[in-house]
């Protein structure tokens, strides 16, 4: 494979994306209407075509709300689900991305602000629905999560309250 060839391919793709801009570039700009959940870090959102897709919140776990494959039904897990539904459930969110669009799910990584300009991440974290799960390179706001999460131990906020 010559320079020549490398370069072709380089602006093909390019131009595909430039002029085939997908939902998740679409979802920046925009505020998304929730279509459904999943549990209290995934939820589904619908843009204004009506396009569905699946969100995962960035640099936060909450416990597993249900039984999936290999993993159980996590301690608060049913407790964060119904917190996320309830506290955003009829509202609008806008999407930030960071380095790396999809996990290896094909789940859109995003972090996520509400009208009222809450960072929903920050917000699960710091009244206990979550913790901090860092995975490189999405990090920017790693630090920020840690210390709310921190400050939510230590106030035995949510799942840390647990016995």
């Amino acid at each position: 494979m010559g320079p020549l060839f490398l370069h072709a391919c380089f602006f093909a793709l390019l131009f595909a994306f430039i002029f085939n801009p997908s939902l998740s570039q679409i979802q920046e700009k925009e505020w998304l209407e929730i279509s459904k959940f999943v549990d209290g870090d995934t939820f589904w959102v619908k843009d204004s075509k009506g396009q569905e897709e699946k969100i995962r919140l960035i640099g936060i776990d909450a416990p597993e709300a249900r039984r999936t494959g290999k993993k159980d039904i996590g301690h608060y897990g049913k407790e964060a689900s119904a917190y996320l539904e309830k506290y955003i459930g009829e509202k609008r969110v806008r999407l930030e991305l960071d380095v790396n669009k999809y996990d290896r799910y094909k789940r859109t990584l995003a972090y996520v602000y509400l009208e009222d300009g809450t960072f929903l991440n920050a917000h699960l974290v710091k009244e206990g629905y979550a913790s901090v799960m860092t995975v490189p390179p999405n990090v920017r706001h790693a630090d920020l999560f840690l210390k709310l999460q921190q400050e939510a131990r230590k106030k035995k906020k949510g799942l840390w309250g647990m016995p």
